[in-house]
């Protein structure tokens, strides 16, 4: 059957479970979204900036475990999407981006918005796929959204020029590639049985990868929490992935995050095994290429991801196993915990106890507004079983990792590569993948103002998160990175900002705003918040300058903005 490129597309993207997509609308593809409309198979959720939307994709396709799909037009559209590819591509996040481009006859006469898309895109994707040719249309989809997902996971572009999409094709739909499933080799299973058997003080870190897992399997959580209670294992989940073990568990050994307070990085670097299952490794994980040391781990490493290609890029692992982690949490329980395993009893309780305290519920009241610490630890009185959080990059989200306690069963969102404005549009894709459930968004006062208009996508298409903004009216994380470089140093205006009545603006779009000052107020104000169901919710926190992150504060006044 002949029919028009657009069309195809459409159809290519429902034969890979594509239900929602973001975009910006744009001349280069209008083609694709009124076919997309015209079938109104796919929602096109359009939103402000391409930057949210390819945040809004990217953490649709982490709640799927299948790229999220974002539509983007040549030149500007695509550069301001760049953001997201970033973030995807360091975070091992599945995506795939459908970019416009000048018609073909056009192309190399530096057109109007005309970019070398493969040039461009090289570093910050898994591939560019530029589709030239009607018949390869489909193919080019298939192969994007196979790529995206196997092996690391990561960002796909697709380059279709506009003219394209009006083009005719008998090309039939290309059906999705299978989804390969790595086993573990039988002698590296056994490998790592004795590896494990013989470790007196093992420490075990769960990453991206096994949380992948988790989203297609839902009993691979419990079986993690078997393999820890039966091999007598502690369990480290990593940066931005808390939800993945209960903060509650008496095998939790602390969260492996960035910048790991001393204490716990103390016991935990007397660790004699290191398995890192289903964690890719990165400089935030390793403590800055520390912890383990790089290129030569200080202790034994086992190296468990599914891309072979990723394993022994930057560390020597003593076990390099390029498999899914659950087959390997899967092998371990079917030969059954060693005999001698309770001897680690007492190494798992010491990790778990110095876990315990750093995530009392404790802080030190600040004179200049609010330790947000407190804002923090009455949202999660709040916080349901199955809530949605989501933070953007900044030092009050290390408040968030510090006392909310994560439950599996709980989702957490973010940039794992610390990319600024993904809070609010990761919250607001949240809202329309997992209606009818709790969205709470922590977001700087940076942070708000790069993304933060999506709270207008927000009120178009119904999701209702809750925006708690801590507002110290600096970029906080820029001025601590000042002040322990230079510390004699006045920060000045480097990273002072002028803010916006956050509340104001909040009911500007439609939202409710609500506002806290003091400490007086945290209680009744949060409440307020989780009480509004139906449109979205801005708490604005006035929030202190001197209480840096939830580890540090400033000692000289004299150096804040």
């Amino acid at each position: 059957m002949t029919q028009t490129v657009d069309r195809l597309l459409a159809e290519s993207l429902e034969a890979h479970d594509v239900d929602q997509i973001y975009c910006v609308p744009g001349e280069s593809y209008v083609g694709l979204t009124s076919a997309l409309i015209e079938k109104n198979s796919v929602r096109v959720i359009v939103c402000r900036h391409e930057g949210g939307a390819g945040f809004m994709a990217a953490a649709d396709g982490r709640l799927r475990d299948r790229a999220g799909v974002a539509i983007v037009s040549r030149g500007p559209g695509l550069s301001n999407a760049m953001v997201a590819l970033h973030s995807a591509y360091h975070d091992a996040t599945p995506l795939v981006m459908l970019v416009g481009q000048v018609e073909r006859k056009d192309f190399g006469r530096q057109a109007l918005q005309e970019q070398n898309y493969s040039r461009l895109l090289s570093d910050v994707t898994k591939e560019v796929i530029e589709v030239w040719e009607p018949e390869q249309a489909s193919e080019a989809v298939a192969r994007a959204f196979h790529l995206a997902e196997s092996g690391t996971p990561g960002p796909v572009a697709v380059v279709v020029p506009e003219d394209l999409f009006d083009a005719e094709t008998d090309a039939p739909v290309d059906a999705p590639r299978p989804r390969i499933v790595a086993a573990p080799r039988p002698n590296d299973l056994d490998r790592l049985a004795v590896m494990l058997e013989a470790a007196e003080r093992p420490l075990v870190l769960v990453g991206g990868a096994l949380l992948a897992d988790a989203v297609h399997d839902k009993t691979v959580l419990a079986d993690l929490n078997r393999l820890a209670e039966q091999w007598v294992l502690p369990i480290s989940p990593t940066h931005r992935r808390p939800q993945l073990f209960d903060a509650n568990h008496p095998h939790f050994g602390g969260y492996m995050g960035i910048r790991v307070p001393l204490d716990l990085l103390g016991e935990m670097k007397r660790a004699d095994l290191l398995v890192a299952l289903g964690e890719r490794l990165t400089d935030s994980v390793s403590q800055s290429y520390t912890f383990p040391a790089a290129p030569r781990p200080q202790l034994p490493l086992v190296h468990v991801w599914p891309d072979p290609a990723e394993i022994g890029r930057v560390w020597r692992p003593d076990l390099g196993m390029p498999c899914s982690p659950y087959e390997v949490i899967r092998g371990l329980l079917r030969r059954g915990a060693p005999t001698g395993a309770d001897k680690r009893r007492p190494w798992v309780a010491g990790l778990n106890a110095i876990h315990r305290r750093l995530l009392a519920k404790e802080w030190e009241p600040t004179s200049d507004g609010i330790n947000f610490a407190a804002i923090v630890c009455e949202v999660d009185k709040h916080l349901a079983p199955d809530a949605t959080v989501t933070t953007d990059a900044g030092n009050f989200a290390s408040f968030v990792h510090r006392y909310i306690g994560f439950r599996q069963g709980q989702v957490f969102l973010a940039s794992v590569v610390g990319a600024m404005g993904s809070g609010a549009p990761m919250a607001v894709a949240a809202g329309l993948r997992r209606p009818n459930t709790q969205i709470v968004a922590f977001v700087g006062d940076g942070g708000a103002l790069m993304t933060g208009n999506e709270l207008a996508t927000a009120m178009q298409y119904g999701a209702n998160p809750v925006v708690v903004i801590s507002d110290n009216g600096m970029y906080g994380t820029i001025g601590m990175h000042a002040y322990v470089r230079y510390p004699e140093r006045p920060l000045m205006d480097g990273v002072r900002l002028t803010n916006p009545d956050f509340a104001a603006w909040a009911r500007a779009f439609g939202a409710e705003g609500i506002t806290i000052r003091d400490d007086s107020e945290i209680a009744d104000g949060i409440a307020r918040a989780f009480a509004v169901k139906t449109r979205p919710v801005v708490v604005h926190c006035l929030t202190s300058k001197i209480q840096m992150s939830a580890w540090r504060r400033y000692t000289r006044a004299d150096t804040l903005p």
